[in-house]
């Protein structure tokens, strides 16, 4: 799941954000999830609404795992957070850049306590280990 401003990734700040579009990330992961044996669906939005709502339907789709990378809404939305543990899906957080080395509001991360865990600051490599780990954590 991708969040807010990332279908501008390629065009966004690359210099801290890189050069790689979506689209290409989808696709690399789609590629690494074909040789992990598993597979993956890919969702961006700007609407916290349609995140809460993947979020919510994930157990019922029977998704094992979520991979998510929210965006700005990492640091402000107590609905995405609840979301997750809600539904008591496995989910990795995953940033592009490193949050923690980044401006001080970006430095809290409401959805952290509720994951299994958090990967930021490399690149598109970020969503590769979170997809990585979050298959070695359900196998």
């Amino acid at each position: 799941m991708h969040g807010p401003n990332l279908n501008l990734l390629g065009l966004r700040e690359p210099e801290i954000y890189g050069s790689t579009t979506l689209v290409k990330i989808d696709e690399i992961l789609k590629s690494d999830a074909q040789k992990l044996q598993v597979s993956v669906t890919c969702l961006q939005s700007n609407h916290e609404g349609v995140l809460v709502d993947k979020i919510h339907s994930a157990r019922e789709q029977q998704h094992q795992g979520i991979v998510i990378n929210a965006g700005a809404y990492t640091h402000t939305s107590v609905a995405i957070r609840d979301a997750i543990s809600a539904v008591t899906v496995p989910t990795v957080e995953v940033h592009l850049s490193n949050i923690y080395t980044r401006e001080e509001f970006r430095h809290h991360s409401y959805i952290a306590p509720v994951v299994i865990g958090q990967i930021s600051g490399f690149g598109v490599d970020s969503y590769r280990l979170g997809l990585k780990a979050l298959v070695n954590y359900l196998s």
